[in-house]
């Protein structure tokens, strides 16, 4: 059931470290909802063939992650359309998006994914095969490297717990975009 409604435009954030579930939580939405979901480590994987992410400093990288999620945040905005996003975000980027959303009418929505078991993560990250063409499998020594340069969320949003069962969390959420 859809709780995404086509008059109402909202821009829904996955965010979260690697192996908390961002990927199959939006996927699950955006086909509950017919909501495009923008992934990130998809968009980025399309551009490594061309050479483009060879030898980018953090900061770029980073500029050029946003830029592009933004970008596609900001089309299906101008269509009055709903969008969703599946990346790893901070604060003051997730703020910003607010901002962006606001103008065009629509509602920004965070959905933060965690996983309280810290086992649980470990063996997520280390035996998932996701075949994202041009884009590399994140390993354990990664996550722990974001955890620590990460800082928190302070913003309005939803947590989910990649410890819950996935029916759980997808009625949190329906929840969550319905108020």
């Amino acid at each position: 059931m859809s709780h995404v409604n086509p008059s109402d435009p909202q821009v829904i954030i996955f965010t979260g470290l690697p192996g908390t579930g961002k990927s199959t939580l939006s996927e699950r939405l955006s086909r509950a909802t017919g909501v495009p979901v923008f992934a990130a480590d998809w968009l980025l994987g399309s551009l490594k063939p061309h050479g483009v992410l060879y030898d980018l400093d953090q900061e770029t990288y980073l500029a050029l992650h946003d830029g592009l999620m933004e970008t596609l945040v900001v089309r299906q905005l101008r269509l009055s359309q709903s969008a969703i996003t599946d990346c790893v975000l901070d604060e003051d980027t997730a703020q910003r998006w607010a901002g962006i959303a606001a103008g065009y009418g629509a509602r920004l929505r965070v959905v933060e994914c965690t996983c309280s078991d810290v086992e649980l993560h470990r063996s997520r990250v280390e035996g998932r095969v996701r075949g994202i063409p041009g884009w590399h499998e994140i390993d354990w020594a990664h996550v722990e490297r974001m955890r620590a340069e990460l800082p928190s969320f302070t913003l309005e949003r939803l947590v989910t717990d990649a410890a819950d069962p996935l029916e759980t969390n997808m009625d949190k959420i329906h929840d969550y975009l319905s108020r």
